[in-house]
C-alpha cells in the first residue's frame, strides 16, 4: 500500500506547478481559488472548477490550486510551489476566497488509516482549532467571504482511497460546525454530486474529477457565489 502511493505522490509533485500568479492585468480579479487535485484538474483542456466558475458568472477566478497540495505541509520542498495550500493565498482585493483541502493529508499523511489524529490537526471536533480554522480565520480578517468545498465520493464503484470516507466524512461533518459559527463560511458539501453507480463525473483513476465533474463542482459554487452577494 505505501510504495504505491509513494509512486503517486512523486508523480503528482511532477504535474505540480504554483498555479496563476496575480499580475498588473488580474488585479482587479474578485475571486481567489486555492486548493489541491480536486481544484486543479483538468486545467490544461481550459475545464477546471476555476474556469467553469468564471464562465458561469463572467469574471476572472485566480486559481493557485496546485496538485497534491496539503493543508500541514511538512515535505523540505518549499512551500512557494504552492504543496502548501495557506502558502498559495496571495494579497489582493479578494471579495470571495474559493478553496478545499485536506484530502491529501488523509491520504498521505496517516494513509487513510488511524487519521483521527490528522483529523483533529486539520479540524478540531468544535470546529475551533485547527490548520482548516486557522487558515479561515487569516482569509476572513482580510474581508473576503470564504467558500469551502467539500470532496467528491462515489457511492457504488471501487476507489482506491475508499477507507478514505470515513475520515472525509468526520471533515465534512467539522467543516459543517465551522460553517455554522461564521456567516461569512460558507461550507459546500459534494458528497451527493456523484449518482450511485456514476463514474463520469471521475477520470479513470476514481480520484480525480473529469471535466465534467469539475464543471458540477464549479456550478454549486457559483451558485453559492450568487445567492449570497454575487
Amino acid at each position: 500500500m505505501l510504495r504505491p502511493l509513494i509512486a503517486l505522490l512523486s508523480l503528482l509533485l511532477l504535474l505540480s506547478g504554483c498555479g496563476e500568479v496575480v499580475t498588473s492585468s488580474t488585479k482587479d480579479a474578485r475571486i481567489l481559488l486555492m486548493g489541491d487535485s480536486m481544484m486543479a484538474a483538468n486545467r490544461a483542456a481550459g475545464r477546471s472548477v476555476a474556469q467553469g466558475i468564471e464562465r458561469q458568472l463572467g469574471e476572472e477566478v485566480i486559481d493557485r490550486s496546485v496538485y497534491a497540495a496539503r493543508m500541514i505541509y511538512i515535505l523540505p520542498i518549499s512551500g512557494a510551489a504552492g504543496l502548501s495550500i495557506p502558502a498559495q493565498q496571495q494579497k489582493g482585493n479578494w471579495d470571495w476566497v474559493v478553496m478545499n483541502g485536506g484530502g491529501n493529508d488523509l491520504v498521505f499523511g496517516c494513509i487513510c488509516g488511524r487519521c483521527d489524529g490528522m483529523v483533529d490537526r486539520l479540524i478540531s471536533a468544535d470546529a475551533t482549532a485547527g490548520a482548516i480554522p486557522a487558515l479561515v480565520s487569516r482569509i476572513r480578517k482580510t474581508g473576503a467571504k470564504v467558500v469551502w468545498a467539500g470532496y467528491l465520493r462515489n457511492p457504488g464503484l471501487f476507489t482506491p482511497i475508499r477507507s478514505c470516507k470515513v475520515y472525509g466524512d468526520e471533515l465534512d461533518r467539522r467543516l459543517a460546525r465551522l460553517d455554522a459559527r461564521d456567516p461569512g463560511m460558507i461550507f459546500l458539501p459534494m458528497s451527493d454530486v456523484v449518482p450511485t453507480g456514476d463514474p463520469s463525473l471521475h477520470q479513470a483513476d476514481m480520484v480525480h474529477p473529469s471535466p465534467k465533474g469539475s464543471a458540477a463542482i464549479a456550478t454549486r459554487i457559483a451558485a453559492a457565489i450568487r445567492a449570497n452577494g454575487g
